[in-house]
């Protein structure tokens, strides 16, 4: 994980003409109750969690001007475009047949990796999302793997020999974020904090309990210096790359921070948000 640094003055300088607006977050406060999330079934309940979480108001940037010098390896998101030939993304099958591939080459045309696993994906609605069997979007700071489930989730999903020998070069995890409506997002988009901002202690360790396992993803805690960012009105040709875990410590990004907020220049009747995470291994020679 990077220390954090000092902003250069040039990008400072564009990050401030850039528009904002202001809106709570939910972030750990600090580490008095160790962070627990008990996650049922899907369509069965909501999350239920432990810990000291609050909401904070921050400054979120529109990274709509800046997206030419987003880098993966140093803000951990980038915004690309990206046609789909899906056209049903509640169809589970279609998903899983035709998505799955265009992530894969999607991942492998961004980062160079020599080899993509997709295993995983989750809808998400802002609209009836539990009668519908679907998840709502997550408004609490987090990243979806920590130093210790990064490297147990390639030894989950590849063979034993060849999970211990990809584990000995490079390899990162990359969600894949996009709007699945035909109109462009109005509620609860998604908003990224610069990962040259986020220091080491603002990574909480949290257990995720499922009904089968126990994993852990990183909470964020809260740290005024945070740069946030967002890309206003996604459109359904639009996808947001988001490294989670890269093994490389070099310096370069290896953990992002993100959550979903209300945007206060959203319509008073917006159209509830849906979109879809796709989770990926990417392997490097």
């Amino acid at each position: 994980m990077p220390d954090v640094r000092t902003i250069e003055p040039s990008k400072a300088a564009a990050i401030a003409a850039t528009s904002w607006v202001e809106a709570p977050v939910q972030y750990l406060a600090d580490l008095s109750v160790k962070p627990v999330t008990y996650n049922p079934p899907a369509g069965t309940g909501l999350p239920r969690r432990d810990g000291n979480y609050r909401d904070f108001k921050v400054r979120i940037h529109d990274a709509r001007p800046l997206v030419g010098d987003l880098s993966l390896d140093r803000q951990a998101f980038i915004l690309t475009h990206h046609d789909t030939e899906v056209r049903d993304f509640l169809d589970e099958e279609e998903v899983r047949t035709r998505y799955h591939a265009e992530v894969e080459a999607l991942i492998k045309r961004e980062t160079g990796a020599s080899k993509v696993v997709v295993f995983d994906h989750t809808v998400r609605t802002a609209d009836r999302a539990l009668e519908r069997g679907l998840r709502t979007p997550v408004r609490s700071v987090h990243n979806d793997y920590t130093e210790r489930s990064g490297p147990q989730r390639v030894r989950d999903l590849l063979p034993p020999e060849e999970a211990e020998q990809r584990l000995k070069k490079r390899f990162a995890e990359y969600n894949v974020w996009r709007n699945i409506d035909d109109q462009p997002i109005e509620m609860a988009p998604l908003g990224f904090v610069d990962s040259e901002s986020i220091a080491p202690r603002d990574l909480a360790v949290c257990d995720l309990v499922y009904a089968d396992r126990t994993g852990e993803i990183y909470q964020g805690v809260y740290n005024a210096d945070h740069r946030w960012f967002y890309f206003p009105k996604m459109t359904r040709d639009e996808a947001i790359l988001i490294k989670c875990y890269d093994s490389m410590k070099d310096g370069r990004a290896r953990f992002s921070l993100h959550a979903a907020f209300d945007d206060p220049t959203s319509p008073a009747n917006a159209r509830p948000r849906q979109s879809i995470e796709a989770r990926a291994l990417a392997f490097f020679d």
